[in-house]
């Protein structure tokens, strides 16, 4: 992305998986962003930490930054010498005024581009089961808006045209006035028993559907209790099978849930929760930060020295061969029959990754579950390295010195307390759910909250990746609600979802 440029982004229409790839790239880069108030705001945490985030959203009623003042926002940034990022929901030229903006730049001279988003009004009808195509039964599809402008009577909608022009039917930003839209379709010729339906919060955890026929289509809503932001859609497609609605069978659907690690390693266990329907609140309370140290670069330069090397986290392992990297060597410099050991299949696959083999990764992730699996393995005398965070428990060190190995204990890396800000901590305070990953998380999240935590933290339902992490939540004084049978990320979601089925 080029300084001093404008780039024009659709966000998608809710879900963060749907933004582009060229949209997420040039976020990343971005210097400045002005953002929308719907479909956006997951995607803000992919911007780099040091770009402007501006919010020009509008809402009926309350406006963030007028049309004028964003076009004004836009050329001025760029002018600064800026990378700008105008961050839309949905599509930038489908009722997005992108158009308006587009306009505004090249008569500024002002060099921008334009990246195209998934539109609500395919993806909406899409998560609801609903093609808005279907050989058969609609040929063609038609978008509208359903929000009249009364100070521009020449641009009034043509309904009576809209009735009689053949497929689908897709209406936006019409859930204020569906009752004026049906009698208006009816009117001009639809008939009442076409099928119809209408999807609110389309594409999110929130996301809510309602089929029925056009002339009961705004009862039917209302009883339903749906609101803007919706998409409705009439025509033959809403009449197909409603097992057709293949996300709102997702299991977590509407549940909130917190993920608490680390935001280099939250991605992983939010998209899994994402892919289930959760909506999820990144709350990364920890940060890691790799340690530096005479004891550290002698553990590296003799690595080959050791018989045993066990890393117990893929931050161990990243912050070991990093260091390795940095002093000029790589995986070649352990000995090819070192015994190596990792906790978990996690680590393990971290360590595929680095270019060395995991000859032992016992069936419970604890200290416990290696001592366990190197029973009958002699220690006696052997050189061992224990590679890990400076805040682990000393089980796993005792264990192998009371067998007689030699042990040395190397921290490679500090959890400390990150901010996630006041914004994501009240949206943590009133989730369904929080997760904990590591007994870290669990004292951190509790010094942030302050006084009162445990009460403040008691709406929620904690669900734990194992007996450690399960043990530091409850002496904070949490309920422990579920807890991972396998300590890993996988086996977390599982147990989340079985609590979740459980509880209704």
């Amino acid at each position: 992305m080029s300084e001093g440029q404008v780039i024009l982004v659709g966000a998608g229409p809710g879900d963060p998986g749907l933004i582009t790839v060229r949209g997420r790239e040039v976020l990343a880069q971005a210097d400045l962003v002005l953002h929308d108030r719907l479909g956006t705001a997951e995607l803000l945490p992919v911007c780099r930490s040091g770009a402007e985030l501006v919010d020009a959203g509008k809402a009926p009623g309350q406006v963030a930054m007028t049309q004028d003042q964003i076009n004004a926002a836009l050329v001025e940034g760029a002018r600064a010498g800026r990378a700008v990022v105008r961050l839309k929901g949905g599509d930038p030229f489908v009722f997005g005024r992108g158009g308006e903006e587009a306009e505004a730049l090249a008569a500024a001279g002002v060099d921008f581009e334009v990246v195209p988003g998934i539109t609500s009004a395919l993806a909406a009808p899409a998560y609801a089961g609903i093609p808005v195509t279907h050989r058969g039964l609609a040929a063609a599809f038609t978008v509208v808006t359903g929000r009249e402008d009364r100070d521009k009577e020449a641009h009034q909608t043509d309904w009576s045209a809209l009735a009689r022009a053949p497929g689908t039917l897709v209406i936006l930003m019409g859930m204020s006035r569906i009752g004026a839209i049906r009698d208006a379709l009816l009117a001009g010729g639809r008939p009442a028993t076409q099928p119809a339906a209408c999807v609110q919060h389309g594409t999110t955890s929130g996301q809510r559907s309602v089929r029925a026929t056009l002339g009961d289509l705004p009862e039917r809503v209302a009883a339903a209790g749906l609101a803007a932001p919706g998409v409705i859609v009439v025509g033959d497609v809403a009449g197909l099978d409603p097992a057709m609605g293949w996300f709102e069978r997702r299991p977590l659907l509407g549940r909130s849930v917190v993920v608490t690690r680390a935001r280099a390693q939250a991605s992983a266990l939010s998209e899994r929760l994402r892919g289930l329907g959760a909506d999820v609140v990144e709350l990364p309370v920890i940060r890691i930060e790799p340690r530096a140290g005479r004891r550290i670069d002698t553990a590296c330069d003799h690595i080959a020295d050791y018989d045993l090397l066990v890393l117990t986290s893929v931050n161990g392992v990243d912050c070991l061969f990093d260091r390795l990297a940095e002093r000029g060597r790589d995986a070649r410099a352990v000995r090819a029959d070192t015994t190596v050991v990792a906790i978990g299949p996690a680590t393990a696959e971290r360590l595929a990754e680095r270019g060395v083999r995991a000859d032992v990764v016992p069936k419970r992730f604890l200290a416990e579950g290696i001592l366990a699996e190197l029973a009958g393995t002699p220690l006696s005398g052997r050189r061992v390295l224990v590679a890990r965070a400076r805040e682990a428990r000393p089980e796993l060190v005792e264990g192998l010195v009371a067998r007689g190995a030699r042990v040395d204990e190397v921290a490679l890396y500090d959890t400390r307390v990150e901010d996630p800000g006041p914004e994501r901590l009240r949206s943590a305070l009133g989730a369904d759910y929080l997760t904990f990953t590591a007994s870290s998380t669990v004292r951190r999240l509790i010094e942030l909250v302050g006084d009162g935590a445990p009460s403040r933290l008691s709406g929620a339902r904690v669900v734990s990746i194992g007996p450690v992490t399960s043990a530091a939540a409850r002496d904070a004084g949490l309920a422990v609600h579920a807890e991972a049978d396998r300590h890993d990320i996988p086996g977390l979601v599982d147990a989340l979802v079985a609590d979740a089925a459980a509880t209704g």
